[in-house]
């Protein structure tokens, strides 16, 4: 897990390239590398996981010295691969930074389709003076890129760009949408008029200052291969081996690996499978808690690790310290980030890089491709979890920024509508963002996080299943639950879902009502108050303070952009 980092155009500044490596080091803090040729700089700041050893270095250069990648993330079948390439490529390093660029030399962009893991690289042909960057197929590491003066810049980090010179200019209507819909933007939008992002399953070409965009992964026409079983028993079987053999890749590394816990379906069945994979080795667990019983999982996750003999790290978070870490989340995170719960995670990975853990797992994914979210059973529009109405206020938006607002249209290739919310969770919503969230919290604290839940092979045979091993009778994730109910006992097996992990709502009317207070107070001092009827918005605090807080979103949303701007 690193970051990288490029400059191609004419009259190049080595310390324009210094600045963006500089902060954006947290990402790779092992080693930091820079290749300056002609009319290209590419960067590296390295995250040692695979291959400790300084061969591994970046930016890394093939044998041939005719391509250089710069790369962020992990191939996990690395090692599958390596022995199709070996007798095309003479190997000189254990990494697999070596095997993704072997792989592109033989194979071209069609290499995409053979990894499996999380990716952001981006790979220059001194030959052809071409830039070939890619993205994993969900989009789990970043890639952000502008123009300027016909002079393309690229980074893992927005800040980067902004070091580089990149104006920090809002874009309205992502800022609009925000407000109206809670939507964070499509795919390839920042919350930065100036700063565009390589959307997950797609690849650019730069060459003679002309960049195009293209899909590489089309997930949507790749699900009928998954459609083959006969029984409900070879699906459960199917899945259950390809979900062991995603846990074991992700165990792949040269340094500590250890996971997230909560007490919900999905963190017990990592918890299960990462017991039955990895035998008896010792992997430290970590989870978070507030000190309320009314949110807090601390019982269930003590129950769950009390079969197990792993060390269970348990992090509180307190309404005292919320205030100073959400303002450096909200510089870590470059825009809008989930709130206190976000600031809860964060604290995991640091306790996590406090006693030696490097990587972690996490259960993200489940609830997209097994259908676990309420709203997915339910006949209303919303898609937060837990609420009955809106949670956004658009009348406290003036008419200036209203104007700017377009509600957000996704893609619905299935028949299903089912089916197509859980696409847009998958590609437009939900994962996107906590993808977002977790990369820039997991990596401030130089410390990788993996998704195994997002090995693409489950996730396209978990849609690919029918409407009812999905959903039966009333039970979501219904056959996700009888996979595990070998491994489970019933309170967790069939418990439902539950919504926000942490006391937000309470704690941003009481605990932390002045700090609010303040945000409010430098929204109306902003440059960019005209976005808002401050009278409106003032009201609508009031009303939260005195009882309407079924939902908090709002108030979080205001108080995000008063940290930003």
């Amino acid at each position: 897990m690193c970051g990288i980092a490029g400059i191609i155009g004419d009259n190049l500044q080595e310390h324009v390239l210094d600045n963006m490596l500089s902060v954006q080091k947290h990402r790779g803090p092992d080693f930091t590398g820079k290749t300056l040729l002609k009319n290209i700089f590419i960067g590296h700041n390295r995250l040692s996981i695979i291959d400790l050893s300084e061969k591994s270095n970046q930016p890394f250069i093939s044998n041939c010295k005719r391509f250089i990648i710069s790369f962020n993330g992990e191939i996990y079948n690395y090692l599958e691969l390596k022995q199709q390439l070996k007798n095309d490529y003479h190997f000189y390093t254990n990494s697999d930074t070596e095997v993704l660029l072997a792989a592109y030399i033989t194979w071209g962009k069609s290499c995409l389709e053979k990894l499996n893991g999380m990716f952001s690289f981006a790979i220059w042909d001194t030959k052809t003076a071409h830039l070939f960057a890619a993205k994993d197929r969900f989009g789990v590491k970043p890639f952000y890129y502008t123009i300027k003066n016909n002079t393309l810049y690229f980074s893992s980090e927005i800040k980067a760009l902004i070091a580089a010179g990149i104006e920090r200019k809002p874009n309205k209507k992502v800022w609009a949408n925000y407000f109206c819909y809670g939507s964070y933007g499509m795919p390839d939008e920042t919350f930065w008029e100036n700063i565009k992002q390589l959307p997950g399953g797609h690849y650019l070409s730069y060459k003679k200052h002309e960049l195009t965009i293209s899909k590489w992964y089309f997930f949507e026409n790749g699900l009928k291969k998954y459609q083959l079983y006969n029984t409900k028993e070879e699906v459960k079987n199917a899945y259950k081996n390809l979900l062991e053999d995603s846990i074991k890749l992700r165990f792949r590394a040269d340094v500590p690996v250890g996971f997230n816990v909560s007490g919900g379906l999905d963190s017990s069945v990592l918890l299960a499978f990462v017991k039955r994979t990895q035998k008896d080795k010792n992997i430290q667990a970590f989870t978070f808690y507030t000190n309320n019983e009314n949110y807090d999982e601390l019982p269930w996750v003590e129950n769950l690790i009390s079969k197990t003999k792993y060390p269970l790290h348990k992090v509180l978070l307190q309404a005292n310290e919320v205030e100073a870490l959400a303002e450096k989340i909200s510089e870590i995170q470059d825009e809008p980030y989930g709130g206190i719960p976000t600031i809860a995670y964060a604290k995991i990975f640091n306790t996590a890089k406090k006693n030696g853990v490097t990587v972690l797992l996490d259960g993200q994914g489940m609830d997209e491709q097994w259908a676990g979210y309420d709203y997915y059973t339910s006949k209303g529009k919303h898609v937060i979890q837990g609420v009955s109405k809106s949670p956004f206020k658009k009348n406290v938006l003036s008419h200036y920024l209203l104007q700017f607002a377009q509600k957000p249209i996704y893609p619905k290739p299935f028949e299903s509508e089912l089916l197509n919310m859980q696409y847009r969770d998958l590609f437009f919503t939900k994962i996107p963002r906590a993808l977002r969230f977790n990369d820039r919290i997991s990596m401030a604290e130089s410390t990788e996080l993996r998704e195994p839940f997002l090995d693409y092979r489950l996730v396209e045979f978990a849609f690919a299943q029918p409407i009812e091993y999905k959903i039966s009778n009333g039970t979501q994730k219904y056959l996700l639950r009888e996979i595990v109910a070998n491994y489970l006992d019933d309170t967790i097996t069939y418990a439902p879902k539950r919504a926000l992990q942490t006391p937000q709502r309470e704690w941003l009317s009481k605990e932390l009502k002045e700090f609010v207070s303040l945000q409010l107070k430098n929204m109306n001092n902003s440059t960019y108050s005209n976005w808002f009827d401050m009278d409106a918005l003032l009201l609508e605090w009031n009303n939260y303070l005195t009882g309407d807080n079924e939902s908090s979103m709002h108030i979080w949303q205001w108080v995000n952009f008063a940290m930003l701007f």
